[in-house]
Formats: structure tokens, sequence, C-alpha cells
């Protein structure tokens, strides 16, 4: 029942293929140009492919945008930009609108001046409280929730409108923190809808 000859040719069939498929040494070199080395540049991170190539973060590149994305970052940022809006508003404010203390009494330039610097510092200082607090609150408020959605505008909204209309009473903290409230939700809904 059991063929000699066949078992033989057998084992000469397997020696042919091993030679034609090669040693394992080959096999494992083979793998490896394949596959790549088994160097990782970090541990256990995997990038997805997308258009382009891939180029992973250096550590001053992420210690830069961590440091951008930090909330005191934000209320800094706010705070300048708040500033130069709310001087600009208040130039062109103080520019359309001047105070005439005195009808009969001419202004003298240096007057129209000191004027135009008051309005455009007061307007600034308001836009700049504003902005640092609002940003500073909605950064805070996103930070604590773990989320990034229209009611982080609409919590900052309502505090920063409510400590802004404290100055005046609880009344009009109540009435400027419905206000900022529905004003950050419409702005909030009207940027993410775009």
């Amino acid at each position: 029942m059991f063929n000699i000859n066949s078992s033989k040719s057998l084992s000469q069939s397997l020696e042919i293929n091993e030679n034609r498929m090669g040693n394992d040494m080959d096999l494992d070199n083979i793998a490896l140009y394949l596959i790549g080395t088994k160097e990782r540049f970090r541990e256990n991170i995997i990038i997805p492919r997308t258009v382009g190539p891939v180029q992973l973060k250096t550590n001053e590149e992420k210690l830069i945008e961590s440091v951008m994305e930090s909330c005191i970052f934000k209320s800094i940022a706010s705070c300048v930009i708040g500033y130069g809006l709310g001087a600009a508003i208040g130039l062109f404010s103080s520019s359309v609108n001047p105070n005439m203390a005195s009808i009969e009494k001419q202004q003298t330039v240096r007057e129209v001046f000191r004027e135009m610097k008051t309005t455009t510092l007061g307007y600034a200082k308001n836009f700049a409280a504003v902005g640092c607090v609002y940003s500073a609150t909605e950064c805070a408020i996103e930070s604590y929730r773990g989320k990034s959605d229209w009611k982080n505008g609409t919590y900052a909204g309502g505090l920063t409108g409510g400590i802004i209309g404290l100055r005046a009473g609880v009344k009009a903290g109540l009435i400027g923190a419905a206000g900022f409230a529905a004003f950050s939700t419409a702005i909030d809904y009207y940027i993410h809808k775009s």
C-alpha cells in the first residue's frame, strides 16, 4: 500500500520547493524589506493616512500648540484684540458725536483731542474687559465640561453679562446675563451654521 517511490518523489519535490522559496533567512529579509524595521518613532501611536504624507509634530510644535490652546493665552489674546477693537469704535464714536460741553465757547483742537482720547480709552478698556472675562469663562467652562458645543458660549455669556451688570445692581445683572447669553447663543449658532 505504501509506495516507497512516491515518498522519495515527495521529499524531492519539497526540496525543490524549498530551493525556489528560499530559506527562513531570505523570508525574514523579504518581510523586513516589505514591513520595515521594528523601530518606532513613538510607542503605541497610530497615524491615519490622509491625502498627503504623514508628518509627526516636533516637541517644540507641541509646546507652542499647547500654549496657544491654554486659557491664559486665549484670555490675553481676547483682551488685546478687544482693546484694539474698542479703541477703533471709541475713536469713531468720538469723532461722530463730539461732546459739546458749552455751546457758547468754541473748543480748541487740544480739547477735542483730549476728549477723543478719553472716549477712545474708555471704549478700549471696556471691550478689553468684556473680551477677557468672556474668553476666560468660556475656556474654563469648556475645560470643565470636556465638550465644545453651543452651551459653553451660552453659559459664558450669562456669567459675563451677569458679572458686568452687577455693577449697576442685581436687576441689571440678571438682565445683562440674559441678554449676553442670548447674544452669545445667536453668534455661536450663526458661526457654526456656516
